[in-house]
């Protein structure tokens, strides 16, 4: 009959912990079970997690394709459409639309394009914006104003530490 005091696991559950490095006694001793030379038993060594044991990796398999800009500029699309919901007095800049939600990140650089209608005159403050979107802008009595993409804003100045005088 099964009690607390004689409860033990089953056979075979519970192995004891490899002790390496304990004396050749200790049937794990000398090398610390890692063979006698090559990279595997080096300090540090053993193949990353990528390595195909020499075989062609997948990223070199992989053909490459078009081309990709390095001076590529990454623009948030916004188009004409969504300013609908946006009051049309307040001055539709980067910093209005991402405390509405509109466009993301630390730093967005906004693109608007004419795809739909404006409803009132609005004041667009972008970095990008479509010979349309500007047209339909225009048209309703509003305007366009470019801002520099590659302005970024200033960090604030850090304060000199203080440091004690010497004695003399």
């Amino acid at each position: 009959m099964y009690q607390l005091n004689n409860l033990k696991p089953a056979t075979g559950a519970r192995r004891k912990r490899k002790r390496v490095g304990r004396g050749i006694g200790s049937g794990h001793g000398k090398t610390s079970t890692r063979g006698m030379k090559g990279h595997s038993s080096r300090s540090g060594g053993g193949a990353p997690a990528w390595f195909e044991g020499g075989q062609m990796p997948l990223y070199r398999r992989i053909p490459k394709r078009g081309f990709h800009s390095p001076n590529r500029i990454p623009y948030q699309v916004l188009n004409l459409r969504d300013l609908a919901r946006f009051d049309a007095k307040a001055t539709i800049d980067p910093d209005y639309l991402s405390a509405h939600g509109a466009v993301s990140g630390r730093e967005p650089r906004v693109k608007l394009l004419g795809v739909g209608d404006v409803s009132g005159a609005y004041h667009v403050r972008v970095h990008a914006i479509s010979e349309s979107a500007r047209k339909k802008i225009e048209a309703a009595g509003g305007n366009v104003e470019l801002l520099d993409w590659t302005a970024t804003t200033p960090e604030p100045a850090k304060p000199e530490p203080v440091r004690p005088e010497k004695a003399k």
